[in-house]
């Protein structure tokens, strides 16, 4: 059962917040070992604060903004030190964490991170978080979203806990303040299985090549000032015959290989080839070194009877394209795979593929034309062998070649002058998958537009038009209105600006579009810039400061409580700060109301997976909600239909309508959450379309410690009607409008209430019943 729908792309702040930042050279070769004394020194005195302060930072550990982290020899819970994060409206991104990070030497089933925090006046968001990463990247993250820690609290003490990886090598936590205020931390600890981790039994790892290959450890070694139309076309081949070997080959699904690094052996023999028969040629004799793939007995098959599509490897025995040896060669192994893989496994439980050592390369000094080739292999590969969408890839979901995208991209990336052309040509590459989940999460930075501060002021695009929702009423934005249209930005046209940023931006449709620049388009330099509005028949040429980027709220939901009743006949909960446990408890406050009708508001990240806690709490009787697709290790490129998920009816059962609000803020988890609940009798949709970004995540490195990552199953109705790229469809379309805006009004709320009360309320009620107290 897929339960869980862990990442969100972005949209989840605590998410978002450790894919920007903690990326910390993952995928390391090697890492010296904690002794249980060494680990004891290293993290007593760090764990409490009571070491010396280092400029007034506490003691072992990293983090900023810098001017935000501090040592606090005053407000402590114990001894005479605590931890101290700070911020206003002039601090530095949009969050700001003390971290510490150390190699996994020990071992254990579960990892817990506790201690106790105080906050004050903490506007958005504050809590312990924990991850842990391995050569590919994440594996497993947890944090206290859901405790909605914010505002003024006491010393309270917290515990988040992790099932403990084997594949984990690294442990990253800390200490998160999102938003302004205050966040005091003391008195941490660190346990594996109930005790200190300097306690616990060492790991017992198993060494693999990764760990004794260093050839290219310092870089590539492979310098190319220009490519010819025959080098491209060369490499284009040898990147599908490396990325097939990957998958197939038995001597390298083994992980007898460290195929990066084999990658650069026989790049420089492929460039040197001068047409396409000498390249043939020097692949098949390479080929021939890793030995020849032997007779299986059994080998692994394709079964047809679920399959949804599969692998696309006609090519290989297209003898034009490769010449006869070779694709003789590829055959055999195509014909003679065991279904072993190094490169690649499943998450239990769920399905979705996990890159096992894929290695970040973080420290590689930049450029550097293999490893930026590597990073176009890599991503091209994983998409073609593990993206349950391939079949989508096209504009307007029109398939299209994605070998093209191969060809285009080569030269793009691999002949990128810079570090940040590189991310760039990168984001341009991942833009092509159109993905929502796929992004280079820890460099938007360099997407454009770019710059370190933003106009405070919400942006929506409302009628097609970017919209000022809402403005920080202070010096600096003294002449925003709510409601006010901007048409240019430092004189450029919106429409131009965004022409030119689209090529960057991996968005599955075209409200994830909108949302995504509606949330960037402001960026730029920390300085004064001109802003033409339109403000209903009047047009404004305005200067604004733009100021240091802050958290913008991402839901589009009332403001308050998780549940209330709108009126006495309706029940409303918004799922941004749901709590699985209460989930009959809002039900049966709603049935002791005898209400109507009750709106579930989804213009939101859900806080808690609530699919089956809520979910089976609206159905009569065993109900089908979705279906997915899943890889195939034993044929990579093939997916597989999985049987439907259904909810199973439990108590206390709601019988009234069902409204579900969804918008362009919607991904994801709250994309799924809205087709089960729209499996209850007589349930409507209302609202915008959402981002059509749906299933689990998985996430991997690009050369240049860059995260990315894909949607790793698929999403579908039970009927197997798709969602990705296509989203929620409502059952009745309303979109706010510019009077509405102007006017402070949720018309998608209303819209529910009307569904509910009835056409005969008056339009004044419903207004008023939609608005928050």
């Amino acid at each position: 059962m897929k339960d869980t729908f862990r990442f969100n792309a972005g949209i989840q702040l605590f998410v978002s917040c450790v894919l920007l930042v903690f990326s910390l050279s993952l995928g390391l070769r090697s890492q010296e070992p904690n002794s249980p004394a060494t680990l004891r020194q290293v993290l007593s005195d760090v764990l409490n604060f009571e070491a010396a302060p280092n400029d007034n930072m506490p003691a072992g550990w990293g983090g900023g903004p810098a001017g935000t982290i501090f040592s606090d020899d005053t407000v402590v819970h114990s001894g005479k030190r605590s931890a101290r994060i700070e911020r206003t409206a002039e601090s530095g991104g949009e969050f700001s964490t003390i971290t510490k990070c150390l190699p996994i030497d020990f071992s254990g089933t579960t990892l817990e991170f506790t201690g106790y925090l105080r906050t004050q006046e903490v506007t958005s968001s504050a809590g312990l978080w924990i991850r842990e990463d391995g050569e590919s990247g994440m594996l497993q993250f947890d944090n206290m979203q859901s405790h909605q820690l914010k505002g003024t609290t006491p010393w309270t003490e917290y515990s988040i806990k992790l099932p403990f990886d084997p594949k984990a090598t690294r442990l990253c936590f800390g200490v998160l303040l999102a938003g302004t205020g205050k966040t005091w931390a003391d008195d941490l600890q660190l346990l594996a299985d109930e005790r200190p981790v300097w306690e616990a039994p060492p790991a017992q790892r198993t060494r693999t090549v990764l760990d004794t290959d260093h050839e290219f450890d310092e870089g590539s070694q492979i310098v190319v000032k220009e490519l010819t139309p025959v080098q491209i076309h060369n490499l284009v081949i040898l990147g599908r015959i490396w990325g097939f070997l990957k998958y197939y080959h038995p001597a390298v699904t083994s992980g007898h290989y460290n195929w990066d690094y084999e990658l650069f052996r026989v790049l420089p023999r492929v460039l040197a080839a001068g047409d396409q028969k000498i390249a043939s040629t020097v692949l098949l004799h390479w080929i021939d070194t890793l030995g020849v793939a032997q007779p299986c007995n059994p080998c692994a098959r394709l079964d047809t009877a679920k399959l949804q599509y599969g692998p696309d490897l006609e090519w290989i025995e297209n003898t034009k394209l490769l010449g006869s040896g070779l694709s003789e060669r590829l055959a055999s192994i195509r014909d003679n795979r065991t279904g072993h893989q190094f490169y690649a496994s499943k998450a239990q439980g769920v399905g979705n593929p996990v890159f096992d050592h894929e290695l970040s390369y973080g420290g590689i000094k930049l450029p550097d034309f293999g490893f930026q080739l590597l990073a176009v292999y890599r991503f091209w590969n994983i998409v073609e062998y593990w993206s349950p969408y391939r079949n989508i890839i096209g504009d307007n979901r029109v398939p299209a070649d994605w070998n093209a995208v191969l060809a285009e991209f080569i030269p793009r990336v691999a002949m990128a002058k810079t570090a940040d052309e590189y991310k760039l040509q990168l984001f341009a590459l991942v833009a092509k998958l159109h993905d929502g989940h796929a992004n280079l999460w820890n460099a938007l930075d360099t997407r454009p537009p770019i710059g370190g501060c933003r106009i405070p002021a919400q942006v929506r695009f409302i009628e097609g038009q970017p919209t000022i929702i809402s403005a920080n009423s202070n010096d600096v934005t003294p002449a925003l209105k709510g409601g006010d249209v901007i048409t240019d930005i430092g004189g450029t046209p919106v429409s131009t600006l965004i022409a030119e940023w689209k090529p960057y931006y991996a968005v599955s449709d075209d409200a994830a579009f909108y949302r995504a620049i509606a949330q960037f388009m402001t960026r730029g330099a920390c300085e004064e810039t001109e802003i033409g509005v339109r403000r209903t028949r009047e047009t404004l040429k305005l200067r604004i400061h733009r100021t240091p980027i802050q958290d913008q709220t991402s839901t589009n939901d009332m403001p308050g409580p998780p549940f209330r009743l709108l009126s006495k006949e309706v029940a409303y909960l918004k799922l941004s700060a749901v709590k699985a446990t209460d989930c009959p408890k809002y039900v049966e406050q709603a049935k002791a109301a005898l209400t109507k009708g009750f709106i579930i508001d989804i213009r939101n990240y859900p806080s808690e997976f609530v699919v089956f806690a809520l979910g089976s709490l609206l159905v009569d009787h065993d109900t089908p909600f979705a279906r997915f697709t899943e890889g195939d290790l034993s044929n990579p490129g093939a997916f597989h239909w999985t049987e439907p998920e259904a909810l199973s009816p439990q108590q206390p059962h709601y019988s009234g309508k069902i409204v579900i609000l969804v918008d362009e803020s919607s991904i994801s988890q709250a994309e799924y959450t809205a087709m089960a609940f729209r499996s209850a009798p007589g349930a409507i949709v209302v609202g915008q379309t959402t981002q059509g970004a749906d299933g689990n995540v998985s996430p991997f490195p690009l050369p240049g410690g860059i995260r990315t990552m894909i949607s790793g199953i698929g999403v579908f109705y039970p009927d197997k009607k798709p969602t990705q790229r296509i989203g929620i469809l409502p059952d009745f379309v309303v979109s706010p409008t510019l009077a509405g805006t102007r006017a402070s009004r949720d018309e998608i709320l209303e819209e529910a209430l009307r569904q509910i009360l009835g056409p005969q309320v008056p339009a004044d009620q419903i207004e008023k019943l939609a608005k928050p107290d």
